[in-house]
């Protein structure tokens, strides 16, 4: 395809700045320690005894030179080597934004929050019509996020339903991702030979192969296991690529309680946490010292549809579970919170999306994923969602920052002052300077009177989601890949922007 692409470099794109956070997780424990630690050798127990199906040879040969042996066919493992890959995994790992400011250290008591998903289906921005996602959509919306000031990290969302060959998908795919924004992108390979042309990519966007190492821009999310205790192949080989090339892996499973995995909630932990094990065991047989991230994913099902209830108490409770188990460890931790059955941002999306969002970070999960403008079971992205999304995450983030307790803080000089005077605190030259400093003023949440908001044409936080997404589409054109670079690659993927003669 032979298009000429230019980019439009706006004002908007080049005073943008992260705004400062510090976000305080695990302060809320639901489970006791004891429990947890029952949940924990539960998963330890399904491995050793019960195993894994399906296993390729290479991962055979690496956990038989271990200790661990073959059962009817399937693979246990060998305790000593489930614990030493609890006790030798990394506690934080670097995952790097192409720009400095969008760095991430996953690990410890900080949470991120960001996009992810498959979702086929995209709400388009002009019509409002839910249609089949392309790839320039997902472009899009990695542009939108890399303006979004509360999303911290870009993991895929839509799939490019216009690529059929699966090569072209996973390349196409990362590099929309790497070209729409400057944070830390996390993608998929869907067979082990993409794996080396996905590392070239980043390896030329970053300058060489040294200097994507020591600063990883995209990692892979990598859905090692089909429940129930299946491995994928496929998947298992690409774990072992990735680790080749020094890309972080996100150990990754996806089950759904009821379905493929047990109906109890403690049951479904325990086998999720288990075939957790499995990706995060294999990438420690490989290299001890490998960049990797738990990714359990313990999902609800509707037992009356069988559809999934992302947006349920039993979700939060699941998720804050297997945060607790992985806490416990001290492993860095990725899950899915704010997967609401809404097919709009409405009420329903909001309160679904708090709820879950909240719950994983004061649980102790390191990366919040498809927090961002997931709508319909994951099934669906809209752009108006991301919008709204992104005051809601900057909401949470806020309500889990550290409170300062200080003198200065307590402020007995100024109620001292204060109560001898005007007897209000609104010209005190501290609330002046805090103003801003020590609160945050939602984009489009809105606070205004009623007469205002009248006169403003009554709109609701979707019709003004809505509005600001469609203008910063129109105006943010990410220009953080230099222009031959970025030409090269987006004339090698159709990918099309505009630029403002200046």
């Amino acid at each position: 395809m032979s298009r000429r692409i230019t980019r439009r470099k706006t004002q908007s794109t080049q005073s943008f700045t992260r705004p400062e956070r510090r976000i305080k997780n695990a302060q809320w424990s639901p489970v006791s320690a004891q429990d947890v630690n029952k949940v924990a050798e539960a998963a330890f127990d399904i491995l050793t005894t019960l195993g894994v199906a399906n296993a390729p040879q290479e991962m055979i040969d690496i956990v038989l030179s271990a200790g661990g042996h073959l059962r009817a066919g399937r693979l246990c493992y060998p305790p000593d080597l489930l614990r030493d890959a609890i006790n030798r995994s990394p506690r934080q790992v670097l995952l790097a934004g192409q720009s400095p400011q969008y760095d991430m250290t996953v690990g410890g008591h900080h949470s991120y929050i960001g996009t992810g998903g498959a979702a086929p289906n995209v709400r388009d921005i002009n019509t409002g019509a839910i249609r089949a996602s392309a790839l320039k959509d997902l472009y899009d919306a990695a542009r939108l996020a890399d303006r979004l000031s509360y999303v911290d990290f870009f993991a895929r969302s839509l799939v490019a339903g216009d690529i059929e060959n699966a090569r072209d998908f996973d390349l196409a795919t990362a590099a929309a991702c790497l070209l729409g924004t400057a944070k830390h992108v996390i993608v998929q390979a869907s067979d082990p030979s993409h794996v080396n042309e996905i590392a070239n990519l980043c390896y030329q966007i970053a300058g060489s192969k040294e200097a994507f190492e020591a600063r990883p821009f995209l990692s892979l999310h990598i859905n090692h296991i089909v429940p129930p205790l299946r491995c994928h192949a496929e998947s298992i080989l690409v774990i072992i690529e990735a680790v080749k090339y020094s890309i972080p892996v996100h150990c990754n499973v996806f089950g759904q309680l009821g379905a493929s995995s047990p109906v109890t909630l403690a049951g479904s932990v325990a086998q999720t946490v288990a075939e957790t094990l499995v990706g995060l065991a294999l990438v420690h047989a490989l290299d001890p010292n490998a960049a990797r991230i738990a990714g359990p994913r313990a999902m609800i099902t509707d037992l009356r549809s069988g559809g999934m209830a992302g947006g349920s108490g039993e979700q939060a409770l699941a998720t804050a579970l297997i945060a607790q188990v992985f806490r416990h460890w001290d492993i860095p931790c990725s899950v899915i919170a704010g997967a609401t059955d809404s097919k709009l941002p409405d009420f329903q999306a909001g309160y679904e999306k708090a709820l879950s969002v909240h719950a994983a970070i004061q649980a102790g999960a390191h990366l919040i994923t498809q927090a961002i403008g997931s709508q319909a079971g994951l099934m669906a992205v809209d752009y108006a969602a991301m919008v709204a999304d992104n005051d809601v995450a900057g909401v949470i983030s806020r309500a889990n920052s550290p409170i300062e307790i200080t003198d200065d803080t307590l402020a007995l000089a100024s109620i001292a002052e204060v109560i001898k005077g005007d007897g209000h605190f609104l010209g005190q030259a501290d609330t002046y300077s805090r103003m801003r400093s020590d609160f945050l003023y939602p984009e489009v949440a809105d606070r205004s009177s009623i007469e205002t908001w009248a006169e403003a044409g009554s709109l609701d936080m979707a019709d003004r989601s809505h509005k600001r997404a469609k203008l910063l589409l129109d105006q943010h054109w990410p220009n953080h890949v230099p222009d031959p670079i970025f030409r090269e690659i987006a004339t090698r993927f159709g990918l099309t922007g505009q630029k403002e003669q200046e």
